[in-house]
């Protein structure tokens, strides 16, 4: 399986929304492989290995199986023979869940079969994982299936089905476009900058010639856009039906055409798609042009739809048994008269279907004929993998590792480069080598004739009870021997083995051999020696390579380069994914000075960011002494499940982060039984808010009389620290630039933390990259570059106008973490404290000006106080986003402090100094109308007009809005955009499931955080008010409700009342 030669390999993934049938395709085509049987085919769903992959009906795990197919292919001289190609499959879930396998698989493939339903058509999850194809530059196949769905649910006539058909690869095509514009404006973009920085240092370098001019050839390169469509004529458009088992190319049809209309197939091939007619009297193909009011039907709906439909009709919809035998006679094909007489209609159309066009077959040779060999695709990808920023389509390779790897090399000597996408567990038990065989019936035979010699050897006279008493130490000694090692056995059966899920490139790997594992975040200019580096370059041995079979593994000896593969031997030593590299097939050898292959080390696996995790859960075990266990466990899932996270909070909790509430119940129940196998407590879902003010409608008077509002006085402990902080809303212009460029922020502050780790350690790791945020927050993809965010804020600054304008020189920090939304703003007399400019001197390398020490540290007290003011804010402890706080005065006694540090009192003082500014920020922002904001998530719904009002039921009832709702042309389904709390959002799939009788079935999309607009201190105060509510506000305060139920959780106070009503008449029960 493994010695496949590039040329005869292709590998592939499938992509699609959750529920558009991959699974089931995935098992027609491993019925045709002869892997389970046909009849089972679409019902078993063979890859979905795990018990709640079959319960829940959908995939939560991609898995991969590698395929050979006999293809006949015609020879130059013009005679025909058989070619084998050994097709690597990675079937992968569609649910937003598990949108981080998708990404996994999609780096190791180089082609992709797109799988959209003809009912539903685009969905979100397909919009996503196209932009994950077109981003790992995969070239897709589109498979439009469930194609029986157009004749036995919607009941389109053939002509119908073809402008349905027709709206919907159009669709498709709509949205590869917009990734292609967008792609371009991109390059064009940066041609641009490329130009005007050629130009200018031309200009610099000939001073004298004022008119310098580009080199002609530097005109910009325009792109054809014409391979990324899908068009049926092409041959990259399948038309399927998985669970019927049939699909087709418009060349199927073709062939079969060509020989009756005494056409060429190719030219059928073109016009067999399209506005093209076939004229009745002269048998000539005509355009619409010609048409002059003839109602004629397109070629493709006469030749190829009218078909289909007449063996739907006649097995399905109206059953007719005598036409069901002149299709079969007419089409030539085998069905026994026993399965024509079958009451199961599903059966025989599957059966009719299968024969005439096979699904396999069709889908077989559209992956050889569409999707390149590896040789030819790793030209196209790899200098994307090893150049991110590339916008060109190749690149000439600059050293042997290069080479190799465009032309996927596997020679010996060639230098071995794999890439492991991700980790994967497997109980040992279930690895070949541990299986229990099967023994065959001579084994058992000769088994038994063994023990009866046995018996019949103790020797007659020796009676029965005799044979009972055994010397006690002699027992002893037997039970020792055996008990031991069974103990031991049965417990290594129950580990579990980490497998890395991995694709060679170039090179050939072969088992017990050195090689060395590049992790993401090694750096390749600084060199396998350099200390930053020395951790992200271990040395493993290969123990065991396999083929994967799905649920299956099949040892082999070497992988040669363009395969998938599984490697075991990477446990402890690669976290989640790594570059496997070796100079050549040897290995690194024993080699401990790993400079020596230091050309041959690549690092492509980079840090990939998933979906943000947004759903945490703390976790404890049942009985506390299982808490080692737990831990052991958390480890082995964070490293087999690429999108969830595990760590211990302050509070000493054992948190998990997952995508969302049903990765978070695949998570815990991973946890239950395979990985910790205890039983678990699951607290109920942690979901972040966010704090926030507003300019309330009718505020209470400032706090402060006779100054601004939230200007709030306060001193250190005796006073010896006297400073005024002012809290105000931030100006939306300037909080809606922050949040979009967060990103950026967050770099700021690693090049901040390099700089000043610089100074201290040189081994300390400097931009330590942290893959996730353990605060929920969501950052987008900057909307500008990182030189531009200061300029472009200063612009954002002068259109808020006011007290604004100028403050972009005065900012002393972002918070909280340093990187986030609100403002710490230096507003006293003077020189101010500007972190743009402690950031340029930084990177210029120069001294920064020395000040007052006492000052200086003072000032480092207040930036202490304001993040955790903003870290965790006054009403439940949460983020802080959306403020800005002027410091406007800070009047220091010296003399007081200075004594102070003669009585060795510094940190009394330092301690109730921070406290004191903290304090200070949290009542500034009271001052105002304090608001909360709620994660949220985006909620895509497909729903058909009878369940419309239940779905908006269930959506109302969660504090849901819909955002817009459209109606599918053609259909009676409708797609409903809601936006939802994602606290409010748990259970809400199965309530819309059982409201809907299973006929809707949501997506959610962490889309944000939103302002709930309601004050959580608010009572009725105004007769009409009090009027309307009475004086216990009869309606519940939502915004209390969430922020007392966030208080109760972390352990602060609540201000509730224990009796609510105290006047309501109650009657005790006796």
């Amino acid at each position: 399986m493994a010695s496949a030669e590039a040329l005869d390999v292709r590998n592939i993934t499938t992509i699609g929304h959750v529920d558009h049938g991959k699974t089931t395709m995935m098992d027609a085509l491993l019925a045709a492989n002869n892997i389970i049987s046909t009849r089972m085919a679409g019902k078993i769903r063979y890859l979905d290995s795990r018990e709640d992959e079959q319960e829940r009906g959908i995939t939560m795990e991609s898995s991969a199986v590698s395929l050979r197919f006999k293809v006949v292919e015609r020879t130059l001289e013009g005679d025909s023979r058989p070619k084998t190609y050994v097709v690597n499959m990675i079937d992968t879930p569609g649910h937003v869940d598990f949108s981080s396998e998708v990404s996994t698989a999609s780096r190791l493939c180089d082609g992709a079969l797109v799988l959209v339903d003809v009912v539903e058509g685009v969905c979100t999850q397909t919009i996503t994982v196209l932009r994950q194809a077109w981003q790992d530059r995969l070239r897709p196949i589109l498979v439009i299936n469930k194609f029986d769905r157009l004749i036995t649910e919607l009941k389109l006539s053939p002509m119908e089905a073809y402008h349905h058909l027709a709206q919907l690869i159009e669709q498709v095509n709509a949205v590869m476009g917009s990734f292609f514009a967008s792609e371009r404006m991109e390059d064009d973009l940066r041609w641009r900058e490329e130009r005007e920085r050629r130009l200018a240092q031309k200009k610099e370098s000939h001073a004298e010639e004022v008119d310098a001019t580009v080199n002609e050839e530097d005109e910009y390169q325009e792109k054809d856009d014409e391979d990324i469509y899908f068009a049926p004529e092409r041959g990259n458009v399948v038309f399927a039906s998985a669970i019927d088992g049939w699909g087709f190319r418009i060349g199927k049809f073709a062939h079969l055409y060509a020989v009756k209309l005494g056409m060429k197939e190719a030219n059928l091939r073109t016009v067999l798609w399209g506005d093209f007619y076939l004229d009745p009297k002269t048998k000539r193909v005509i355009s619409h042009k010609h048409l002059r009011g003839r109602a004629l039907k397109p070629l493709f709906v006469q030749f190829v739809l009218d078909n289909i439909w007449a063996v739907y009709d006649a097995v399905a919809t109206n059953p007719n048994p005598d036409k069901v035998t002149k299709i079969i006679s007419t089409l030539g094909l085998k069905v026994l008269p026993r399965d024509q007489k079958s009451k199961d209609t599903r059966q025989l159309l599957s059966l009719i279907f299968s024969q005439w066009l096979p699904l396999s077959t069709c889908v077989i040779q559209t992956i050889v004929d569409v999707v390149p060999p590896p040789s030819a695709a790793q030209r196209v990808r790899i200098p994307k993998m090893l150049y991110p920023d590339i916008y060109e389509t190749t690149v000439e390779p600059k050293n042997k590792v290069e080479a190799n790897l465009y032309s996927c090399n596997d020679a010996s000597d060639a230098s071995v480069v794999a890439l492991v996408s991700k980790m994967f567990a497997v109980p040992i038990k279930e690895l070949p080598g541990n299986k229990k065989k099967a023994l065959t019936a001579e084994e058992m035979r000769s088994r038994a004739k063994a023990a009866r010699e046995a018996r019949s050897t103790l020797s007659p006279d020796v009676t029965s009870a005799q044979r009972a008493s055994v010397p006690l130490e002699e027992a002893m000694r037997k039970a020792d021997i055996h008990d031991k090692p069974e103990d031991a056995e049965a417990e290594e059966e129950d580990e579990e083995a980490l497998l890395g899920f991995a694709r060679i490139y170039s090179g050939t790997i072969r088992t017990g051999t050195t090689i060395a594992c590049v992790l993401p975040k090694y750096s390749h200019e600084l060199g396998p020696g350099h200390p930053r580096n020395a951790q992200h370059v271990v040395t493993a041995q290969v123990e065991e390579l396999y083929t994967m079979m799905g649920r299956e593994l099949v040892p082999v000896a070497s992988v040669r380069a363009g395969n998938v593969f599984a490697i075991r031997g990477l446990e402890g030593k690669v976290w989640r994914n790594a570059t496997l590299c070796a100079p050549s097939t040897a290995g690194v050898g024993s080699v401990t000075d790993l400079e020596v292959a230091k050309d041959s080390l690549l690092n492509m696996a980079g840090v990939i960011r998933y979906a943000a995790p947004i759903v945490r859960v703390a976790l404890e075990p049942e009985f506390p002494a299982d808490m080692p266990k737990l831990i052991r466990g958390l480890k082995l899932l964070s490293q087999a499940d690429p999108c969830v996270e595990t760590f211990q909070q302050k509070t000493g909790e054992h948190v998990i982060l997952t995508a969302g509430e049903l990765h978070g119940e695949r998570c815990i129940r991973d946890l239950k039984e395979r990985f910790a196998k205890i039983e678990i407590h699951a607290s109920k879902p942690i979901v972040p808010f966010r704090e926030t003010a507003v300019k309330g409608i009718d505020m209470a008077p400032p706090k402060t009389p006779n100054s601004k509002r939230g200007t709030v006085h306060s001193a250190s402990a005796h006073d010896l620290v006297k400073f005024t902080i002012r809290a105000s809303p931030l100006h939306p212009v300037i909080f809606e630039f922050l949040v979009d460029n967060l990103a950026i922020l967050r770099r700021m502050q690693q090049e901040r933390k390099a700089g000043e780790a610089e100074g201290k350690n040189e081994d300390d790791e400097g931009a330590d990259d942290e893959d996730f945020d353990m605060q929920g927050e969501y950052i987008k993809k900057p909307t500008i570059k990182a030189e531009q965010f200061w300029p472009l804020l200063q612009e954002k600054c002068k259109e808020a106008g006011g007290e604004w304008a100028d403050i972009v020189e005065k900012i002393w920090a972002f918070g909280p973490q340093r990187m986030g939304s609100c403002l710490l703003i230096d507003s006293r007399q003077g020189q101010p404290y500007s972190l743009r400019q402690k950031l340029a001197q930084m990177k210029a390398k120069e001294a920064i000006a020395e000040q007052d020490p006492l000052l200086r540290e003072f000032e480092n007290h207040i930036e202490t106080g304001f993040q955790l003011a903003t870290f965790q804010g006054p009403l439940c402890a949460e983020p802080v986003e959306g403020m800005a706080y002027f410091v406007e005065t800070v009047i220091l006694d010296r003399e007081g402090i200075e004594e102070e540090q003669v009585n060795n009192r510094t940190a009394h003082l330092t301690g109730s100094f921070i406290s004191a500014v903290r304090d200070a920020c949290r009542n500034g922002l009271l001052d105002w109308s304090p608001r909360i904001m709620l994660a949220m998530y985006t909620c895509d719904i497909q729903a058909s007009t009878d369940v419309l009002g239940k779905v908006y039921g269930v959506v109302a009832k969660r504090r849901g809005k819909i955002v817009a709702e459209e109606m599918k042309e053609g259909t009676e389904f409708f797609t409903v955009r809601a936006k939802l709390p994602v606290v409010e959002s748990f259970g809400f799939a199965d309530d819309i499931r059982k409201r809907t009788s299973g006929a809707a079935s949501p997506q959610l999309i962490f889309s944000g955080y939103e302002m709930l607009d309601q004050d959580p201190f608010w009572v009725p105060t105004t007769e009409e008010e009090l009027e309307d509510l009475g004086e216990k506000a009869d309606r519940v305060n939502i915004a209390k409700a969430y922020v007392d139920a966030v208080r109760e959780r972390k352990g602060m106070f609540v201000d509730r009342k224990i009796v609510e009503f105290a006047e309501k008449q109650r009657t005790l029960k006796r």
